[in-house]
């Protein structure tokens, strides 16, 4: 049974990530945000501090001393302490957060399909002595929700594939060091020809086309890739011709883009709930300090913060029970789904209900006005809040045989 207490181990961790979420993230957020791009001696100086992007977990990112014994200690709460410290960077900064250098949603898929040589290769990259990025590429042009109608193509060659296509909206995708790809080696197969590729920086044939220009987490990177007769290694396919040929007809590569989503949706709701109690823990300051003690004014202002509360509680312990699921072992796609869909609806929710409190406060350069624009996203992205509803529903009525 879930324990909703944290351990002395979690609020350790709380605290440790709050702290640095304060005094670190806070006081560049509002100019970071204005510059569209975290001050590159700022990244240099946290990582030298260990900080990492590391979505398996916010400590012990994959540093090349990590031994599998260490690790395996990790595991049986560490997507436990991911979400932990999840909520409390974003309520520092969301965008500086998905900024931060590590293997971002990179590292999952390499971690849980790679081979021992793949991990060791690509996850020791990063240390101390200089940032580096990893970067995720499932989305395209006419492939976002519907995952499984990717058309990027995978020829095999000898020693290896030439991948063709393009990827959109990936974070941290144009200074990252490699970049899982998925691509599809045969789009009649369907899902069972996908693929995930670790494609490295510098490979011929790969470049960035374009960095966005967007209205929220504008001090992150998002990048579009392009894939032009682009060569990569037989030994760069993630896991080894050997899990796509033990694995028969079954879709593998899919597979790897899903249980992804089943480790980094819980992270993404988490996010939301931190973005959500920022906006909230300032409002209620502001109201307590301006609004009149008396008057049916303050009385309505206390209890839509009263409401904000509660649905921020009740989308953190959907996430949590997410998170002990993974940790325990046990299959959490429809909780990852369902705590997903209601965070991200939620922080929306009470980023506007802030707004409609604070009048002047919301105007750009604040605090609450940028963390609305921010926030959308945590609806959309990682799947968006109908696909979360799809995913759920097919889950809560396939054992009843019923197709969704």
């Amino acid at each position: 049974m879930i324990s909703y207490e944290m351990s002395p181990q979690q609020k350790q961790i709380k605290e440790l990530v709050h702290w640095f979420a304060e005094n670190e993230m806070r006081p560049i957020s509002l100019e970071a945000d204005r510059q569209e791009k975290v001050p590159d001696e700022w990244l240099e100086k946290v990582n030298r501090m260990g900080i990492q992007l590391n979505t398996s977990s916010f400590v012990g990112s994959a540093r090349s001393g990590d031994t599998e014994k260490s690790a395996k200690k990790k595991e049986r709460e560490g997507n436990r302490l991911a979400v932990i410290a999840s909520e409390e960077m974003a309520w520092g900064d969301p965008a500086i957060a998905l900024s931060l250098p590590g293997p971002g949603l990179g590292g999952p898929p390499v971690q849980s399909s790679g081979t021992p040589e793949q991990k060791q290769r690509f996850l020791s990259i990063f240390t101390k002595d200089k940032p580096r990025w990893g970067a995720y590429a499932l989305t395209e042009p006419e492939a976002g929700s519907d995952a499984s109608g990717i058309r990027t193509t995978a020829k095999k060659v000898d020693g290896g594939y030439v991948l063709n296509g393009q990827k959109i909206f990936i974070t941290n995708g144009g200074r990252a060091s490699w970049v899982v790809v998925f691509a599809t080696v045969d789009r009649n197969l369907g899902r069972a020809g996908h693929r995930a590729f670790v494609v490295e920086k510098g490979t011929p044939g790969f470049r960035t086309t374009h960095l966005a220009h967007k209205m929220g987490l504008r001090a992150n990177e998002t990048a579009e890739l392009l894939f032009e007769d682009c060569f990569v290694p037989a030994e760069n396919l993630l896991g080894g011709e050997e899990l796509y040929a033990s694995a028969g007809n079954r879709p593998s590569g899919f597979q790897v883009a899903m249980k992804t989503f089943d480790s980094t949706r819980p992270i993404v709701a988490a996010m939301a709930v931190g973005i959500a109690r920022a906006a909230y823990e300032y409002t209620k300051a502001i109201v307590k300090q301006e609004y009149p003690k008396h008057g049916q004014l303050y009385h309505q202002a206390v209890m839509m913060l009263a409401d904000m509360e509660q649905e921020i509680d009740a989308a953190r312990y959907l996430t949590w029970e997410a998170a002990w699921l993974a940790d325990v072992g046990k299959a959490n796609a429809k909780e990852a789904a369902m705590c997903k869909a209601v965070a991200g609806k939620m922080a929306l929710k009470v980023c506007a209900e802030c707004l409609e409190l604070l009048g002047p406060e919301g105007l750009d350069g604040h605090l609450v006005e940028k963390l609305y624009r921010d926030v959308k996203v945590f609806d959309i992205f990682e799947g968006t809040n109908q696909i979360q509803h799809l995913v759920t529903a097919r889950r809560l009525y396939a054992p009843y045989g019923v197709h969704v």
